[in-house]
Order: structure tokens, then C-alpha cells, then sequence
């Protein structure tokens, strides 16, 4: 079939179009991996820290995580090079993606969206490293066939969950690896005084529970008691307020002596939306207001109800920063 010449113009703009993105993409990325390797190097002269936001370093994650990472990785000897993150929309902001850039490490990511992993495939980090990449809606049901298909068991380095909803349970039902690491989102909304879930649904989709998008995940409390459970102690949480890192037991010695402070942040940022999917900018108490007749599970004692029948979520430490 020949192309006509009214159409081979069009065509070889488009291409050099692409092509001029896709290298564009590329510097970037490799300024922003020097840029990281200059700050992996200066991690590597702190010792001891006071929080983790001390070590908070971003360069492809939303917040300080990237820093972090890399600062447990180092003080954490033997650790297996692979991980596994969900819900990496198509990975250009990621937990992971330093991760793999800067030490090459093995990795599974999971989206829900077709078009996000078709992107992650046509980037060149597709064939740079090892990665694999799958779309999938993740359930407590069918997580460890995905990982076991995915060709992943036994012990990794790190796992990192951000499934906006559904966390808790999925992390729950992890039995095919056995992480060292393990960065989980909760819902700062939630509270720190009291064990709190969503109910599991596993169709669940956070914008469709609540035009907020507030009601979703669970609260520190409950994830830290799910991390005991699980045999993982809390390091605790980026500055952010939203990501706890958690570490194996029988690796967290060498961790909790170099942290002189593990408890967690409550969150400031702003992201209730109207019935329009609009941003209010509401903030603490006000923000929190439209889901408080949504029902919530607490997993310390079994209780269900609404989020309001559970009275104050709030210590004295975050209420300060809601009210």
C-alpha cells in the first residue's frame, strides 16, 4: 500500500514530533538520575537521623520517598535487589522508579489502566531494565497469582502500596513475598487514635465511593497493628503524612538504632473535591466533614459504624495541625 503525498508530510511531522519527545524525556530523566546520584552519595555520610523526613530526597516520587528509600537500602546489608510497587499510574512519578534507574534493581508494577502500562512498555526503561509491567484491578483475591505470574517470590527488597482504596486488605492477603521493606499509603483523614478501615469491596474506586475521594484506605493505626500482624515494626512516615515505611522484623535492629524518632506525620495536603470533581481546598476538620456518615471498620475490636461514631480521631500532636 502506498501512502499518498498529501498524507507523508503530516506523517513525518508526527514522527519527528514523537521522536523530539521521547528525547526530551530521556534528558530529563537522565539529569534528574545525576541530580539523585549526587544526593544517594551524600545519604551515605548520615548515620543516625531523627525522622525519616531527615533522608527526604524526591526525584521520580510525588513526595520525599525516593530519599528515604535510599537511605534504608543503604543501611540494610544484604538486601535482595527486586521490588514491586501497585498503582503506578504510567510510572513518570513513582516510589520505584529511582530505584530501578540508579541501582538497576528487578521490578513488577501494576496499574489498573491499560493505557498506563502500554506507556511504561513503549519507554525506553522497558528494555534498560528488567522490568515487568502489568495492567490489572488489584483485589485481595487475585494479588499473589498476578505476582506469581508475574515470575516474583520468596524475599524482595521492597514492596510499595498505593491502591486509593483498598491497601489494608491487599497487604493482608500478601503471602507470595516476603518484603524487607514495605511502604504502604494510609488516610492521615482517619485519624491516629483509633484502628480504622473502608470496609472491603473488591470493586472498590475511590471516586465512585465518595465525590471526595477522601473515604478511602486506612487509618496509621490500622496498618501498624496489620505490620505487627505481619511480623514488621513502623519506621515511620514521610513529611508528607500519606506513605509509612515498615521494615521485617529480623531485619530492623540495624534501622530502629539509627532512628531516634518513628512516630508518623499527619497530612496537610488539600485534596477533597466537589461533586464536580473540582478541588475545594477544604483543610483538616472541614475537609474531612463529607464522609463522615461513611462507614468504616475498626480492626482492633471488630466495631463497624460511621466514621462520626467513633468521636475524636485526632491525638493532641495531629489535631493541632486539623483544627
Amino acid at each position: 500500500m502506498k501512502i499518498s503525498h498529501q498524507l507523508r508530510a503530516p506523517i513525518r511531522w508526527l514522527a519527528e514530533r514523537f521522536a523530539k519527545k521521547v528525547a526530551q524525556e530521556i534528558s530529563t530523566s537522565r539529569i534528574l538520575i545525576m541530580q539523585g546520584t549526587v544526593a544517594a552519595t551524600q545519604l551515605r555520610t548520615i548515620d543516625k537521623i531523627n525522622t525519616l523526613a531527615d533522608v527526604e530526597v524526591s526525584v521520580f516520587s510525588q513526595w520525599g520517598e525516593d530519599g528515604i528509600i535510599e537511605w534504608l537500602i543503604q543501611n540494610c546489608s544484604g538486601i535482595p535487589e527486586s521490588f514491586i510497587e501497585f498503582g503506578v499510574e504510567n510510572y513518570t512519578e513513582a516510589n520505584t522508579r529511582f530505584l530501578l534507574a540508579h541501582r538497576n534493581w528487578r521490578g513488577l508494577v501494576i496499574d489498573g489502566s491499560v493505557e498506563n502500562i502500554a506507556f511504561i512498555k513503549n519507554n525506553p526503561i522497558s528494555w534498560r531494565h528488567d522490568i515487568t509491567a502489568r495492567s490489572a484491578f488489584i483485589t485481595r483475591e487475585n494479588i499473589n497469582k498476578l505476582i506469581a505470574d508475574a515470575g516474583f517470590k520468596g524475599e524482595i527488597g521492597l514492596l510499595s502500596v498505593d491502591l486509593d482504596g483498598m491497601d489494608y486488605w491487599v497487604w493482608q492477603a500478601i503471602t507470595q513475598v516476603q518484603p524487607w521493606i514495605v511502604i504502604v499509603e494510609y488516610n492521615a483523614l482517619y485519624g491516629d487514635l483509633h484502628n480504622l478501615v473502608t470496609p472491603y469491596d473488591p470493586a472498590f474506586v475511590r471516586s465512585i465511593a465518595h465525590p471526595s475521594g477522601l473515604y478511602c484506605g486506612a487509618s496509621i493505626g490500622a496498618l501498624t497493628q496489620l505490620a505487627h500482624e505481619n511480623g514488621y515494626t513502623l519506621l515511620g512516615s514521610n513529611l508528607a503524612g500519606n506513605n509509612a515505611f515498615f521494615i521485617r522484623n529480623d531485619h530492623s535492629p540495624a534501622l530502629l538504632a539509627r532512628i531516634a524518632n518513628t512516630s508518623t506525620r499527619p497530612s496537610r495536603f488539600r485534596e477533597e473535591r466537589d461533586a464536580y470533581g473540582k478541588l475545594t481546598l477544604a483543610r483538616g476538620r472541614a475537609g474531612i466533614g463529607g464522609i463522615m456518615q461513611c462507614r468504616v471498620v475498626d480492626v482492633a475490636t471488630g466495631r463497624e459504624g460511621a466514621l462520626a461514631s467513633f468521636g475524636e480521631l485526632y491525638s493532641a500532636t495531629w489535631g493541632a495541625v486539623y483544627d
